[in-house]
C-alpha cells in the first residue's frame, strides 16, 4: 500500500472515531488534506469511497446515519471498535520479536524498539529477547546502501529525487528523475519504484546500482501513486520468473525451505527425500543451482539439462 493512501486511511479513521456526531462527506472533506487536495467533487467521492470500503474490509465498524435533513453522516463508535485486552502466547511474542528485529539495522530501529516495549507492557514474556544473540532465527533486512535513507525520506514526504543510476547493462551511469513511490526488500536487494519522468513511465531501480548521492529535485508528483505498488512481481517479471507450467524436483528433508514454500505438491521419498512440484519459469535454473546438491530435477528434461550445465560450469570454475 502506498504511503500516501495509509496516512489517509489513517486520518479518515481518526477523524471516525474522535467524532461525537456523525460527519458528512462535506466535513471530512474539510478535515483531511487528502480530500482538500482532490482535483474534482467527482475525484474526491471516488476517493472517499474506496477508503471507507477500505477500512470497513480492515475491521473498523462505520456507522452510515442520516438525520432529519436527510443529510447522510458517517460515525465511528469507540464501543464498536474496541479492541479486546492483548494476550500473547509464547510463539506470538517470539514473532512479534522477531519483527520489531528485522529493522535493528535500520533507522526504524528506535521505533522498533519502542514498539517491542508497548508489546512487553501488553503481555510480551521477560524470557523472550529478541535482540539475544543466540536465538534460532536470526532475521535481517540488509540496509546497506547509502541511498536507502533519502529515498526513503522522499518516500514518505513525496518529494522528486535525482541520482545516477547505472543499468545492468551500461557501461556508466545515468542521471534519473524519478518521482519515488515505494520501496522495497527483496531477496536480499533493496528496490525502489516510482515515476521516471525522463521516460514518462513506471520503473524499478535496484538500490546498489545508485551511484553518488540522491538529491531531491522540488515538490510534488506529476503523476498519480498507484494504490498498490508491485515491487516484487516488477522485479520478478523482469527476471524470468513468472512462471508458466510445473517442475519436478527432489529435495533434501529439512532443506530448500524458499522451493517449499512454493512448492504446489510434496510427496515424502523417504531416505531423507521428498519430491515437490514447483512453478517453473525461465530463471529457475538459476535458482535451483543454489541450492546445491540438496536439489536434484527430475523433469523437464530442459530445466535438468540446464541445471547440470550451470553445475559443471561452477565445478570448472
Amino acid at each position: 500500500m502506498a504511503i500516501a493512501k495509509a496516512e489517509r486511511l489513517m486520518n479518515l479513521a481518526l477523524c471516525l472515531l474522535g467524532a461525537r456526531r456523525p460527519l458528512s462527506k462535506r466535513e471530512l472533506r474539510e478535515s483531511i488534506e487528502a480530500y482538500l487536495e482532490a482535483g474534482s467533487d467527482d475525484s474526491f467521492n471516488r476517493m472517499f469511497e474506496r477508503d471507507k470500503d477500505d477500512l470497513r474490509e480492515l475491521g473498523l465498524v462505520i456507522e452510515t446515519v442520516e438525520n432529519l435533513d436527510g443529510e447522510v453522516g458517517y460515525l465511528a463508535r469507540r464501543d464498536s471498535n474496541r479492541l479486546p485486552p492483548i494476550t500473547l502466547d509464547a510463539e506470538e511474542a517470539a514473532a512479534l520479536g522477531l519483527a520489531a528485529k528485522v529493522w535493528q539495522q535500520a533507522r526504524l530501529a528506535g521505533a522498533a524498539s519502542g514498539a517491542l516495549q508497548k508489546l512487553r507492557a501488553a503481555g510480551l514474556p521477560e524470557d523472550v529477547d529478541p535482540y539475544g544473540a543466540h536465538s534460532a532465527l536470526e532475521p535481517r533486512i540488509p540496509v546497506h546502501e547509502a541511498a536507502f535513507e533519502p529515498l526513503m525520506l522522499a518516500c514518505r514526504d513525496r518529494r522528486p529525487v535525482l541520482f545516477d543510476y547505472r543499468k545492468a547493462t551500461a557501461a556508466r551511469p545515468e542521471p534519473r528523475h524519478v518521482e519515488p513511490w515505494a520501496l522495497e526488500c527483496w531477496r536480499g536487494h533493496w528496490y525502489l519504484a516510482g515515476f521516471d519522468r525522463d521516460r514518462g513511465a513506471e520503473r524499478v531501480f535496484r538500490l546498489s546500482r545508485i551511484t553518488g548521492r540522491v538529491r531531491a529535485r522540488g515538490t510534488g508528483f506529476t503523476a498519480p501513486v498507484p494504490d498498490v505498488v508491485t515491487v516484487r512481481e516488477t522485479v520478478a517479471s523482469w527476471a524470468g520468473e513468472i512462471a508458466d507450467r510445473s517442475a519436478l524436483i527432489r529435495l533434501r528433508s529439512g532443506a530448500g525451505y524458499p522451493l517449499r514454500a512454493k512448492a504446489v505438491k510434496v510427496r515424502e521419498l523417504g531416505d531423507g527425500w521428498d519430491e515437490l512440484e514447483i512453478p517453473y519459469g525461465h530463471g529457475l535454473d538459476a535458482w535451483l543451482v543454489e541450492f546445491g546438491p540438496d536439489v536434484v530435477v527430475l523433469e523437464p528434461a530442459e530445466l535438468r539439462a540446464d541445471v547440470v550445465d550451470r553445475l559443471r560450469a561452477v565445478a570448472k570454475g
